[in-house]
């Protein structure tokens, strides 16, 4: 499959990496707001293809048949729209709206265009994923869960010294949860449905981004607690315990490092894989889709559903913190 990718970033370099070890993906286009750019990227990812700085151009005349996109999260929405109506088959960049009501959309534009549109969340194409699942039937009745993806950004020093670095913007549809925070939503979501009950809070930024999160989903017998930073560094990792036993993840985004512990044992499931590596699984995953969106669309539609609870418990955790972008109005 031909595709192009928006953005030239470490997480685009990451995804062409992985996307050659998948083998079923050329790489043909790519888009920047810089020409300069767009060849200092290619070269850096050892391609030689077009570059792109009109985004309508690429769409239409690119050659390509699908796209990935990991551009601000702010114009994910118009730009995945744009693709779509083209005719190009969307893998975006979480989050891939910003609301419920932008997901919807662009979910029914795909399906009636017989396309694939999908979120690149690495978790939910990773083989650990299932091991996780699996352990989950052995460690007995399931009280609580822990989620913790707390990283002390790389732009955090600039942020202090009086620049605004777009993950600090809240213009660009960013922050703490955006970023981190979604992880911790997917992995509740995904293991344990959609909550009853949310309560959450956060704390902000001078820039008006929050910086740090928290929220408690309650379900009917279990609670999962939710906890997220970018200004400082966890190592303690996530938890999901049972009266039987305890599963440990040391990374949520990555489902990395997973012990399964029992009073008597504690048994290594599963250990860590390379950065290109993550991003293959997705990357043969969306191709795969793509290949045969009929044969496909019963996979599509669970992750569509999980990406729209997911979209909906973010959208209430902003609520109740008050976390509001230009998109809400």
């Amino acid at each position: 499959m031909k595709f192009a990718v928006v953005g030239t970033g470490w997480i685009t370099h990451s995804f062409i990496a992985g996307a050659s070890l998948s083998k079923n993906m050329t790489l043909t286009a790519i888009y920047s707001r810089s020409e300069q750019r767009g060849r200092e990227f290619a070269k850096e990812c050892g391609v030689d293809v077009p570059i792109y700085t009109d985004l309508p151009e690429m769409a239409k005349h690119s050659g390509a048949e699908s796209v990935y996109i990991a551009s601000p999260n702010s114009l994910h929405y118009e730009q995945s729209k744009l693709f779509l109506t083209n005719g190009l088959h969307v893998l975006c960049e979480k989050p891939i709206t910003v609301t419920p009501a932008q997901l919807r959309e662009l979910s029914d534009l795909a399906r009636e265009r017989g396309l694939v549109y999908a979120e690149a969340i690495l978790m939910m194409h990773l083989p650990a994923r299932e091991i996780i699942k699996q352990a989950l039937r052995r460690i007995g009745k399931i009280s609580t869960a822990r989620f913790d993806f707390s990283q002390l950004s790389s732009k955090y020093e600039q942020f202090k010294t009086g620049e605004l670095p777009n993950i600090f913007n809240p213009k660009m549809a960013t922050g703490c949860l955006m970023d981190l925070g979604l992880y911790c939503v997917y992995a509740a979501i995904d293991f344990f449905g959609s909550p009853k009950k949310v309560t959450s809070s956060a704390g902000f930024l001078s820039s008006g981004a929050d910086a740090y999160g928290s929220a408690i989903l309650d379900y009917d017998n279990t609670q999962v607690t939710l906890t997220y930073s970018k200004i400082g560094e966890g190592h303690v990792g996530s938890e999901i315990i049972g009266d039987g036993g305890t599963i440990t993840i040391e990374s949520v985004s990555r489902l990395a490092n997973i012990h399964l512990i029992t009073p008597n044992n504690k048994e290594h499931l599963f250990g860590e894989i390379s950065k290109a590596e993550l991003m293959s699984y997705e990357a043969a995953a969306f191709a795969d889709y793509a290949a045969d969106v009929t044969a496909a669309r019963e996979q599509l539609d669970k992750l569509t559903k999980t990406a729209l609870t997911v979209c909906e418990v973010m959208e209430e955790i902003r609520r109740q913190c008050g976390i509001r972008f230009e998109s809400d109005e």
